[in-house]
Formats: structure tokens, C-alpha cells, sequence
């Protein structure tokens, strides 16, 4: 998640995840238990506290167009107030052209959010007149959002602009303006199995197309078998890869992108939000240097999508290429982490009581409303996991499946782990 310059601090969901207070070992990542956690504002008293504060803030907030992005953040985060937002959030696109991008971007981002169908009238006369090539796509992505009717005349307005072949986030709109029927299914056994480097561990990040409803991350081991529990079911955890915004992840802010990380270690984030429990830092192309990424010593390397796609099965490139988008639209700090937020604030969403990021994966947790006392953590065992081999380094898959429910580890699932702990076995013995 990238950094945004805000005058609320609070609202680091949507500004990142910050400098790293603390690495983790793998041993001490192995010797943590939920009690040595405590989050004191995740307490019920605290967080009462907090969001009444932010309804008092909201009208002045809204009233000022300067701090209408602040007020903006914070009815999205906190899923309140919505239609107070609504009329002072529509007033501002005519002239938003005049503001600076972060100021674009931030109230563009609310009207994709929450306002789609109202805003997209008043985006079309504003798409000339957005320079930079993030913000002309969101108010795009907005508008097709509101009618996929649309898309004859996006592409128009796409073609007209001299960078929209060359930007990355132009790159994906114009994917998705513009899809390429795929004639044949990759088989998931063979992205299940995909050789990566030898010795290192990997989660496989399975969502939804949208992102609405709840993932499920698996683990493979160093030695190619996926994790299982003391019960000796593969181990799985539910896990969101879906931003409060919802866009593409090629967008600031946006989904998780789908496509190849580099995992390097476990640290802990200042941001508020996300709170004590170790997060997994993983890293995109780009973001992470081609040593970096390859888990090998320094030696110059240029990044080229070649280098990517060499990791990846041929037949699943086409599907995990956003990440390689997303890096280089200077796209960071996406990473694997748990969640202070109130579930209750997204009650209804059909990713509840999942808790949407500003576009990292996020694991749940359940913390005491007396105490702030860390209760339960599917974070920690995410990270305890992916150590258990005694590294902290290796990859993160994130891949999409179709379906319309949460992933399950259903009997199609099962068969396709048991299918690449066979390729692996057979690579490992050659």
C-alpha cells in the first residue's frame, strides 16, 4: 500500500503501512502466541471513542473542499455517512482538473467507491482534461463501472491520448476495455507446482474475480508440500484481497494485482491499522530488485518482463500479469498482514466479516473489546506457516479463480494440491 499525504493519521488504511517498526526471525516468528499481543484502541471503549470523533469531524470536513479528501477517507474507512458525502463529493468533479493529482485521485477514488452512477456524467466532460495517466483511469474505470455500455467510447478517449500505449495503468484499462478471449483453462495443478526456486516456501493467494468475496491462502513448503494441520488437512486460511476502493490493481490504492511477489521476511507496521502482528513483507517486480526478487546475490540485473515470465508457467502468464503492471506503476507495500478494523463497519458486504485494506492481503483477527488482548489471529498462523521451514523468504502467488462464493477447499481444490505434490515429488527425484 502506498504512502498518501494526509492530514489524518489515522486513516492509514488508505495511506500505507509505513516504515517497519521491527523485523522477525523465523525462530521468532515460530515462538509467538496470540497473548503476546495487545492493541489497546482495539478495545470497545477506544474505538467508540475514535469513530464518534470522526462523525463530530465530518461536516466541517465537508464543508471544506480542501479537507474533502480527509472527510472522503474517512466515510469510506469507516462506512458512515455516505450520503452526506454524496452531494459535496459530486460538486467538486467539474473543477477537479484544477486540483493537484493527490487531490484527484482521492476524490476520484470516493466517486468509483461510492457515487459510480451519479459521477460518471459528470467524468466524461472532465476525461480530456485528467493529464496524469492514474487519474484519467480511474475516472474511466468509474465510468465503465456505471455503464459497461461505455466502452466504445473509452476506448475513443483512450486512443486520443499520446501515452496509451506506454503507461502501465493505460496498459490494463486498455485490457480491460478490450479483452482477449481465453480459449483453454490453465490447469491450477501446474501453477500449484510452478518450480519457482527450489527450497523456498510460497503462499498461493486463490480470490475471486472482483474481489468480494473471501480468498483462502495455502502454503507450500520448502520441501513442496503444502502445509497441513495436526488433523493432516492441508492448512487454509481465509484471506481478502480487496481494497475499500475496489479498482484494478494496477491503480493506486486498488485490489491486490494479481501476478508474482517476492516474499522477504516479517516485520511489524506502524500503520494503525493494521497493528502488532507481523505482516510478511511481500514485494513486487520492480519494488524489489531482480536479486531481490530472485532470492540470489546482487549482480546488476535490468528488470524486463522476461525476467517475470520466467518464473511463471507459460500458459498462466497472460492471467498473472498485472503484477508486473502494477510495479511498474510504482505500485509498493502491498503486503500480508492481520486487522485492527471493526468487522462491524463492513456488516452486510459480502465479504464480511472480512475488513477491506487499501489493496494488501488481509488476514483476520479478533481482538478483546475489554482489553485490546489479541484473541485470535489467522495472520499469525499465515506467518507461522510460511517460517515453519525456518526461512522467512520465498514467493507470493495471488491468483484469481472463477466462482462466485468464498474459495473453498473443496474436492476440485484437493485434487489439484494432490496433483502438484506429485510434479513436485517428480521434479525433486529427477
Amino acid at each position: 500500500m502506498e504512502k498518501l499525504i494526509s492530514t489524518l493519521g489515522l486513516l492509514l488504511l488508505v495511506a500505507g503501512c509505513a516504515a517497519p517498526e521491527k523485523r522477525h526471525s523465523p525462530a521468532e516468528l515460530q515462538a509467538y502466541r496470540t497473548q503476546d499481543f495487545r492493541w489497546p484502541a482495539a478495545a470497545h471503549a477506544a474505538e467508540s471513542i475514535m469513530l464518534a470523533q470522526e462523525r463530530a469531524r465530518l461536516p466541517a470536513r465537508l464543508a471544506d473542499p480542501a479537507q474533502l479528501p480527509t472527510a472522503m477517507s474517512a466515510i469510506m474507512l469507516f462506512n458512515i455517512e455516505a450520503e452526506a458525502g454524496r452531494a459535496p463529493l459530486l460538486a467538486a468533479l467539474p473543477e477537479l482538473a484544477a486540483q493537484p493529482p493527490e487531490h484527484q485521485r482521492a476524490l476520484l477514488t470516493a466517486a468509483h467507491t461510492l457515487y459510480a452512477k451519479e459521477a460518471a456524467p459528470l467524468l466524461w466532460p472532465l476525461l480530456p482534461q485528467l493529464a496524469e495517466p492514474r487519474e484519467f483511469a480511474i475516472a474511466a474505470y468509474t465510468i465503465l463501472k456505471a455503464d459497461a455500455a461505455a466502452v466504445p467510447l473509452l476506448r475513443e478517449a483512450l486512443r486520443e491520448r499520446q501515452d496509451c500505449c506506454e503507461d502501465p495503468r493505460l496498459q490494463a484499462l486498455q485490457g480491460a476495455l478490450s479483452p482477449i478471449p481465453v480459449n483453454a483453462k490453465p490447469e491450477l495443478a501446474e501453477l500449484l507446482a510452478a518450480p519457482l526456486k527450489r527450497g523456498l516456501p510460497v503462499v498461493f493467494s486463490l480470490q475471486r474475480p472482483g474481489r468480494e468475496r473471501m480468498g483462502l491462502a495455502l502454503v507450500r513448503g520448502a520441501d513442496g508440500r503444502f502445509q497441513r494441520g495436526t488433523d493432516g488437512q492441508v492448512l487454509q486460511i481465509a484471506q481478502l484481497a480487496l481494497a475499500r476502493s475496489a479498482l484494478p490493481g494496477t491503480i493506486t490504492f486498488g485490489n491486490t494485482p494479481s501476478g508474482l511477489y517476492t516474499v522477504r521476511g516479517a516485520g511489524t507496521a506502524s500503520n494503525p491499522w493494521i497493528g502488532p502482528t507481523p505482516y510478511l513483507q511481500s514485494m513486487l517486480p520492480m519494488e524489489a530488485s531482480v536479486a531481490e526478487f530472485l532470492h540470489e546475490p546482487e549482480r546488476g540485473r535490468a528488470w524486463s518482463e522476461a525476467v517475470y515470465n520466467a518464473l511463471i508457467p507459460l500458459a498462466w502468464r497472460p492471467a498473472l500479469r498485472e503484477a508486473w503492471l502494477a510495479g511498474q506503476a510504482g505500485r509498493s507495500e502491498i503486503l500480508m498482514h492481520g486487522s485492527t478494523i471493526n468487522p462491524a463497519y463492513y456488516a452486510g458486504e459480502p465479504y464480511f466479516p472480512g475488513t477491506p485494506s487499501a489493496g494488501c492481503l488481509v488476514t483476520a483477527e479478533r481482538w478483546s473489546d475489554i482489553d485490546g488482548r489479541l484473541l485470535a489471529s489467522d495472520q499469525l498462523r499465515l506467518a507461522q506457516a510460511f517460517s515453519a521451514g525456518g526461512s522467512d523468504q520465498g514467493y507470493l502467488v495471488v491468483v484469481e479463480l472463477a466462482g462466485d462464493g468464498a474459495v473453498q477447499l473443496d474436492d476440485s481444490l484437493k485434487a489439484a494440491i494432490s496433483a502438484a505434490e506429485r510434479i513436485q515429488h517428480s521434479l525433486r527425484t529427477q
